[in-house]
């Protein structure tokens, strides 16, 4: 199993879930990816997005001010 991480704090919809979902694509079965990113409408569409798609969201946690850490397994 590997851990991947992709920071887009700084990225706009709807460029973070095609961000999200490029890094998704890449994953081999078992492996997770480690999405930082703010709150509003990436907080809200990446899991709910990637969920609709088959992969396992396994974490969504407030990190530090606005950032927050969504965990999510390719099965």
């Amino acid at each position: 199993m590997a851990l991947k991480q992709l920071d887009i704090t700084r990225e706009h919809c709807p460029m973070t879930f095609v961000r999200t979902k490029i890094q998704l694509s890449q994953l081999s079965a078992g492996d997770q990816l480690e999405v930082l990113v703010t709150e509003g409408e990436p907080l809200e569409n990446i899991p709910r997005s990637a969920a609709e798609q088959g992969y396992n969201v396994l974490e969504v946690a407030h990190v530090a001010g606005t950032t927050h850490r969504i965990l999510i397994q390719k099965d």
